[in-house]
């Protein structure tokens, strides 16, 4: 699931970049599914995120205090804050901030994915630490998470949080300030994952069963039901007050579009005796792919991008290629670190 989520954010960055606008109709079938399953991308990488920390955190069976995964998880939240900002660097002589123009000062300050998954970790370590001092389970402590996360995410995007806070706090709270994952309702999905990390954590033999598949379906297609219900009731029932209520469909669609496409995978899974490798050390590099790929595509203070020289520019075909093109290179860059590693233990060895 890792590698797919961030093979498809690879394949999805690229072709938004490329694509020429005349091409970017909803009239047409294939873009249509394209910009379905790219807004559903960022949920799926989130999501997993919370199901390998977790998974990870609860297999060492000690108090917090003691669990080794405590300081490793801290360790991480700092790591991806910091490396979210130094991809939006806004100048490359490091402390000259002179020539720095608001505008970009505004990106440098918005709220990315690194930022937010590095935040979704550091909440979902403060419930683990609730649910132990509070002695209820991990799967009450995540799922309220989750709901005030998802439940407030609509208050918080109406009030202007930059008029009483700082632009990088406020970014944490709500778009306005340019931020494309703020935590709210974005950390929610990293502790919704965070259920089911636990959940595989205390029964490590259960994805063995196809049973636990057909719960995962289950559960997808109760939350597609109640996202089709609230839809259904928005046309008949069209009013501001469920304008607002109707909001929440789109958190309901992305968690149950998500746990039937994990149901789906998990199935798969069953059906065959190894995963490919090279699947793995994708799932593995995820990070790394992640920073290749959009200094590539976007650039950095330090390089420039694909976007500032073929910028929406592309035809069909050559956004496709391209996209392919980019997917090999990074299974390319994990595979070929992956032999180095090889051979560095062999000459130590």
């Amino acid at each position: 699931m890792r590698a797919f989520a961030v093979l498809q954010m690879v394949q999805g960055h690229t072709v938004d970049v490329l694509l020429a606008n005349d091409y970017r109709t909803m009239d047409s079938p294939f873009f249509a599914l394209w910009f379905f399953m790219r807004g559903m991308t960022a949920p799926i990488f989130m999501f997993t995120s919370g199901i390998v920390f977790t998974y990870l955190f609860r297999l060492n069976n000690e108090p917090f205090e003691k669990n080794p995964r405590s300081v490793k998880g801290f360790k991480r939240v700092l790591l991806l804050v910091c490396l979210g900002y130094l991809l939006r660097y806004p100048t490359a002589t490091i402390f000259d901030f002179s020539e720095v123009t608001g505008q970009q000062m505004k990106i440098f300050f918005a709220v990315d994915v690194l930022q937010l998954i590095g935040i979704g970790i550091l909440f979902i370590l403060i419930f683990a630490f609730l649910a132990e001092k509070f002695k209820i389970s991990d799967y009450i402590s995540f799922s309220s998470g989750a709901v005030i996360f998802f439940g407030l995410s609509p208050l918080f995007e109406s009030i202007k949080w930059s008029e009483f806070l700082p632009v990088p706090l406020a970014g944490y709270f709500y778009y306005g300030t340019g931020s494309l994952f703020p935590v709210f309702p974005w950390a929610g999905y990293l502790l919704v994952g965070a259920v089911l990390g636990s959940y595989l954590a205390k029964h490590p033999l259960v994805f063995k069963s196809s049973k636990f598949s057909t719960k995962l379906a289950v559960y997808g297609l109760f939350f597609l039901t109640v996202t089709l219900l609230i839809e259904l009731l928005s046309k008949i029932y069209y009013s501001e007050s469920f304008t607002w209520i109707s909001k929440y469909s789109i958190i309901l669609l992305r968690v149950g579009f998500v746990l039937m496409l994990n149901s789906l995978v998990s199935f798969i899974a069953l059906k065959i005796d190894t995963i490919p490798r090279f699947l793995i050390l994708i799932g593995r590099n995820t990070l790394l792919i992640y920073i290749v790929h959009l200094m590539i595509l976007y650039g950095s203070a330090w390089n420039p991008g694909l976007s500032q020289l073929f910028a929406y520019s592309f035809n069909v075909w050559k956004t496709v290629g391209t996209a392919l093109l980019m997917i090999l290179t990074m299974t390319a860059m994990v595979l070929i670190i992956h032999k180095f590693k090889i051979r560095n233990k062999e000459v130590v060895t």
